[in-house]
C-alpha cells in the first residue's frame, strides 16, 4: 500500500511564516479543513508529514523513504486525487515546472529524478500567506461539497430567516442558530458540530463555523471567512480565517487578515485592510526579509499562534505579527512586530518567554487541555533559531 506524505521544502515553509514557526504548511486551514485534513478525507487514509526538524517533536516526521510525496502547500479535488494514485514508481506531476506529487524515494523527488507530467488545469496552490484567504471561496465550496456528500443537514430553526437556497445551509450534529439572517446567494454556510450562531447575526456565504465555536449576538459576516474549531467571534468579519482556538468576541473590524490560533482579540480591535491611498498593500516578507508587493488593494492582519492584543488596539493595512506577540496602546503600531514582542506604537520589548508559558497553561486549562512540555520547548526553539 503507498503511504502517502506531505511534504515541506525550506523556502515555501518559509514563505508561510509566521504561521508556520508553530506548524508544518499543511496544518495550515483553508476552507473548512487543515490542507491535511482534505488529503486524509479523500484518501480515506492518513498521511505522513515531512516537516523542519525543529517541529517534528509535536509532528512526527515520515522515517521511510519510498511514498507517494505531495508538496504540502497543495489542496486535493477529485481529478488531482486521480492524477496522483495512479502515478507509478519514478513518475510525478509538475505544473508550471514545479513538482508537485511524485512516487518514488524522498532523494529522486527532491533532485526531480523521473518522469514527469504537466498538470493541465490550475490546482489550488497556496503560493503566499495572503492566498488563504484570497483563496478562501474556492477551498470553502470544495469542502463544503466534500463534507456535506450524501449526508443530511440536521434541521435549522424556523425563528431564523433564509436568503437564497436552503439546501446550502448544513448543521452538523448539536449545531444551533436562533433568529439569524443567512444569505446563502453568494455561497454554502457550514455549522460544525456543536457550534452556536448567537441572536441577531447576519451571515453571508461561504462561511465556516468550527466544532464547539461561536459567533456572539449581532455578528456580522461576509464571506469568503472560515472560523476554526474552539472559537469566539463577535463584531465585523469580512473574508478572513481564523484558524481556530482563538478568540475576538468583541465589536471590532477584522478584514482580509488570517489569525493563528490561541490568538486574543481585545475588545473593539480593529485592523485597516485599506490604505488611503487606494494602492496595493506590502506585507514582511520572512523568506525575502523585506517587506513584498502583495498585489491586492485589500489586505488586513497576518497574526502568528499565541499572540494578543489589548483593548481599543489598532492594526493598519498590511501588518504581521509574530508568535507570542502581546501588541496594546494608543495608536497604530508599526507593520512588522516581531515574535515575542511586548508594546505598542510607543515600541516593544521582548515578552519574557517564562511569562508567555504561564499565561499559555492558564489559557489551554480554561479548554481542558495542557499545554505541557512539547508546547513549551517548541516556543523556546521559535526563540533560539529565528
Amino acid at each position: 500500500m503507498k503511504k502517502f506524505v506531505l511534504i515541506d521544502d525550506y523556502n515555501t515553509w518559509k514563505n508561510f511564516l509566521p504561521f508556520t514557526f508553530t506548524k508544518p504548511v499543511s496544518e495550515l486551514r483553508i476552507g473548512i479543513l487543515t490542507i491535511k485534513e482534505k488529503w486524509e478525507k479523500y484518501l480515506q487514509t492518513n498521511v505522513e508529514l515531512v516537516c523542519e526538524n525543529f517541529l517534528s517533536k509535536k509532528f512526527p516526521n515520515y522515517i521511510g523513504n519510498e511514498a507517494l510525496y505531495i508538496t504540502s502547500n497543495l489542496c486535493p479535488d477529485k481529478e488531482l486525487i486521480k492524477k496522483i494514485i495512479n502515478l507509478k514508481s519514478n513518475e510525478g506531476l509538475k505544473h508550471n515546472n514545479i513538482v508537485i506529487a511524485y512516487f518514488g524515494t524522498k532523494e529522486n523527488y527532491i533532485n526531480k529524478n523521473g518522469q514527469f507530467f504537466e498538470l493541465e488545469n490550475e490546482p489550488l496552490i497556496l503560493k503566499n500567506v495572503w492566498d488563504i484567504f484570497q483563496k478562501n471561496a474556492t477551498a470553502l465550496n470544495n469542502d463544503f461539497e466534500l463534507l456535506t456528500h450524501n449526508k443530511k443537514s440536521e434541521p435549522l430553526s424556523e425563528s431564523n430567516k433564509v436568503i437564497g437556497n436552503k439546501n446550502l445551509i448544513f448543521l452538523e450534529k448539536g449545531a444551533k442558530a436562533e433568529a439569524c439572517i443567512f444569505n446563502t446567494n453568494t455561497g454554502p454556510i457550514y455549522l460544525a458540530k456543536d457550534s452556536e450562531v448567537m441572536e441577531g447575526s447576519v451571515i453571508r456565504g461561504p462561511f465556516s463555523l468550527g466544532e464547539h465555536s461561536a459567533l456572539k449576538l449581532s455578528t456580522k459576516i461576509y464571506g469568503a471567512t472560515t472560523i476554526g474549531p474552539h472559537s469566539k467571534v463577535g463584531g465585523e468579519v469580512n473574508n478572513s480565517v481564523i484558524f481556530g482556538y482563538s478568540n475576538k468576541a468583541h465589536d471590532g473590524f477584522l478584514g482580509n487578515s488570517v489569525i493563528g490560533e490561541w490568538c486574543n482579540l481585545g475588545a473593539d480591535t480593529n485592523n485597516s485592510n485599506l490604505k488611503n491611498n487606494y494602492g496595493t498593500v506590502k506585507l514582511y516578507n520572512y523568506l525575502q526579509q523585506k517587506m513584498v508587493d502583495t498585489g491586492l488593494q485589500f489586505c488586513g492582519l497576518m497574526m502568528g499562534d499565541y499572540s494578543k492584543s489589548g483593548i481599543n488596539t489598532m492594526f493598519n493595512t498590511g501588518t504581521v505579527v509574530g508568535v507570542g506577540a502581546n501588541v496594546f496602546g494608543s495608536d497604530f503600531p508599526t507593520t512588522y512586530i516581531p515574535n515575542f514582542s511586548w508594546g505598542g506604537a510607543g515600541g516593544f520589548e521582548n515578552y519574557d518567554l517564562d511569562k508567555l508559558v504561564e499565561t499559555n497553561k492558564r489559557v489551554y486549562e480554561r479548554r481542558g487541555l495542557i499545554f505541557g512540555e512539547i508546547e513549551a520547548n517548541l516556543l523556546k526553539s521559535i526563540k533560539e533559531l529565528f
